[in-house]
């Protein structure tokens, strides 16, 4: 049995990209990203013109002092569930958080999980990263050359599509390019970002600023503020399908896991309070809109643009790890395509969306806190079941064994237990949010609805799990099989 990272010489780019495109754990000189490595994919995750759209349309509810409590509570909340359901058990063992899955929810029901939730809400942030890209630049070139395009015109998107086309081509090189290129965005998007704080202290009173009325609030103080964090909570936890995937390629529990929350929770919280200080001041919650006037025309279209080629980057790493679970997901139907086509065909949806610029950015935050619902269920289940049930213990080898060979086959290749507690977790969020219609029921003023449905979500599974599984000796839930891993000659156990 190899030890990972024993002997040998290191790999070159091919041989890294190779197994970071596979399903099996990766050995320690594999794992390419330290924690300045990954601290800058972080970086350049967060802070993109999503981002202080997200404080933007934070500026609608609440005010300045207010908006960061609630985007302080909110992400912080979020990123909790985030990093305890994929970073930790994904750096651990180096497998991709969806393989993991499989104790939780089984072989099949990871692949509904993945073709539906996961899927929808990955396509959904990309459309929306590459129409910003398209907006960005069509108001650099009415500024620059006097144009007039509007915001759903077709140069939003020709740049949208054309941004897709740039991401496709990065993506398809593999993770070790998306790391070059991070390297270089994260510390301009810092500087870009903590310039335009600067300005904006230079240039807006302390009492203009702390005085600014929230842009389009319901009646109901509380309520906004709650619905603020809630918003703010669905923006954390709406890391969870890409951060797993991401965190296996570290070489250390440190490097793992405070760039993935720290790094996150600081990163976002500077891009959203300018997004949110700019869109109070100057009355638009579209980062698209107020960086022009704000930096002046040729700081402020640069700073666009770069920023606009920082969503590029983005899109790159998120849909890296959603093809990446698609293959997984899929068993055999897809494992023998081509990387490069699996992410060609992930972008087909985002490339019609493109069309249709305006649909994202109406229902943006109904989007993000309705996938903010089933997501919230899935990391109450995962956590409980990773941390209670199996005291972080999982066998490797019947991660990767085909079906009834499997500890994790189950009835089916569903865990019933993992897939009644996110429709429970869900619909009690839905019940007290309703993020369609935006009604309430008068706990949410107190709870908000992600944490709610997290801890029913993980009440739910604990329950089922133990009733259904554990009692019964299925699911191999007593301290894993001392089976190191699924290729004897690769894994060692963590």
């Amino acid at each position: 049995m190899t030890a990972p990272g024993a002997g040998g010489a290191r790999p070159d780019r091919a041989q890294l990209d190779t197994a970071a495109l596979g399903s099996l754990p990766l050995l320690k000189k594999e794992r390419i990203w330290n924690a300045a490595d990954f601290t800058g994919v972080n970086v350049a995750l967060a802070i993109a013109t999503w981002a202080f759209l997200v404080g933007g349309f934070t500026a609608l509810l609440v005010g300045f002092q207010q908006g960061i409590a609630a985007m302080v509570i909110g992400n912080a909340i979020g990123l909790c569930f985030m990093v305890l359901a994929s970073v930790v058990s994904s750096q651990r063992y180096g497998i991709e958080q969806y393989t993991l899955l499989r104790p939780v929810f089984g072989v099949v029901g990871v692949g509904v999980l993945v073709f539906t939730v996961i899927l929808i809400t990955e396509m959904g942030w990309s459309s929306l990263l590459a129409i910003m890209v398209g907006r960005a630049v069509t108001q650099v070139s009415n500024s620059a050359f006097s144009t007039d395009f509007g915001p759903e015109s077709l140069l939003v998107t020709f740049f949208a599509l054309l941004a897709i086309a740039v991401s496709w081509w990065i993506l398809s090189r593999g993770p070790v390019t998306i790391g070059r290129f991070n390297k270089f965005i994260a510390p301009g998007l810092l500087i870009v970002t903590l310039f335009l704080m600067v300005y904006l202290v230079l240039n807006t009173s302390v009492d203009t600023l702390f005085t600014a009325a929230p842009l389009a609030p319901f009646e109901d103080d509380q309520l906004n503020f709650m619905l603020a964090v809630e918003f703010n909570a669905g923006v954390g936890v709406s890391w969870y399908p890409v951060m797993g995937s991401l965190a296996r390629l570290t070489r250390s529990p440190r490097a793992a896991l405070w760039p993935a929350y720290g790094g996150l929770l600081i990163a976002t919280l500077i891009a959203q309070i300018v997004g949110m200080a700019a869109a109070l001041t100057l009355g638009d919650s579209d980062p698209t809109v107020w960086m022009l006037p704000f930096g002046g025309p040729v700081l402020g279209a640069f700073i666009l643009l770069f920023i606009a080629f920082a969503n590029v980057t983005s899109s790159s790493s998120i849909v890296y790890s959603t093809v990446l679970a698609i293959r997984q997901a899929s068993g055999k139907l897809l494992s023998r395509v081509r990387w490069g086509w699996l992410c060609a065909g992930f972008f087909v949806l985002p490339a019609i969306l493109a069309f249709f610029p305006g649909f994202m950015y109406d229902r943006f935050m109904t989007f993000v806190t309705l996938s903010g619902a089933f997501l919230s269920a899935m990391c109450g289940a995962i956590i409980v079941d990773y941390f209670v049930l199996r005291r972080q213990r999982v066998s490797l080898r019947d991660l990767y064994l085909p079906g009834r060979a499997s500890a994790y086959h189950f009835n089916g290749g569903v865990n019933w237990a993992g897939m009644a507690a996110v429709i429970a977790g869900a619909a009690f969020y839905l019940w007290i949010y309703n993020p369609i219609t935006l009604e309430t029921h008068p706990l949410f003023s107190y709870t908000t609805a992600s944490l709610p449905a997290a801890i029913v979500g993980g009440v739910v599974y604990f329950v089922l799990a133990t009733l259904l599984y554990k009692r019964r000796s299925i699911g191999d839930f007593v301290a894993g099989s001392a089976a190191a891993g699924a290729s004897p000659a690769r894994v060692e156990q963590p």
